[in-house]
């Protein structure tokens, strides 16, 4: 059987058993820029080296125009990878969609999501990806990355280890939606990228 060659009634089968439940019902804390939180309790010497210990030694220095969050790079860290699998995200990102990550099927693999946080320190950062064979939507994956404050490095978020899907119906091209989005709802990234699940690293 060749890659791809899978009937909707299969695609529709995997898509059932891949749903997810509902998501936890979650309410975000209200929002406090650096400035507010940096001044609270100011005079309280215990708490402000506290704040500073997981804030930082104050504001730093960014461009103005630049965004608040900025998703730098998208990973596929793999040890049995025969190269690294890396997604420059700050290129024009239409073009990623003509590029395919190859993997062996049934490796284990992470994705590695790197960013930076330049303003205001931004809460609930969630990673969501959804997973589409030949149109049809067959998985959707959400990933709670968490609250950051800026800072000039970056930051990197390391997902669970997946391993990726095995078998002759599990061979082929996937289309994956990925977005970086946050308890606002504000879309920091979204971006469009394509796996091939081959028998061999190279056939």
């Amino acid at each position: 059987m060749a890659d791809d060659d899978v009937t909707p009634e299969q695609l529709a089968a995997i898509a059932a058993e891949n749903e997810e439940r509902e998501s936890v019902n979650y309410k975000p804390p209200a929002q406090k820029s650096m400035k507010e939180i940096q001044e609270l309790d100011k005079d309280d010497e215990s708490l402000r080296k506290y704040k500073e210990a997981l804030l930082g030694p104050g504001s730093v220095e960014t461009d103005s125009n630049a965004p608040n969050v900025e998703v730098t790079r998208m990973t596929l860290v793999c040890e049995s990878a025969p190269a690294p699998l890396v997604l420059d995200l700050t290129v024009d990102l239409d073009k990623l969609k003509d590029q395919s990550f190859i993997l062996k099927e049934g490796v284990e693999y992470k994705i590695k999501i790197s960013f930076k946080v330049n303003k205001e320190i931004v809460s609930g950062l969630k990673y969501v990806q959804q997973t589409y064979r030949k149109g049809v939507k067959i998985d959707k994956s959400d990933y709670m990355v968490g609250s950051y404050g800026p800072r000039s490095c970056e930051y990197d978020f390391l997902t669970s280890l997946e391993e990726a899907p095995k078998g002759v119906l599990a061979r082929g091209t996937y289309t994956i939606k990925s977005k970086f989005t946050d308890d606002d709802k504000h879309d920091h990234l979204s971006w469009e990228w394509n796996l091939h699940i081959k028998k061999e690293w190279k056939d």
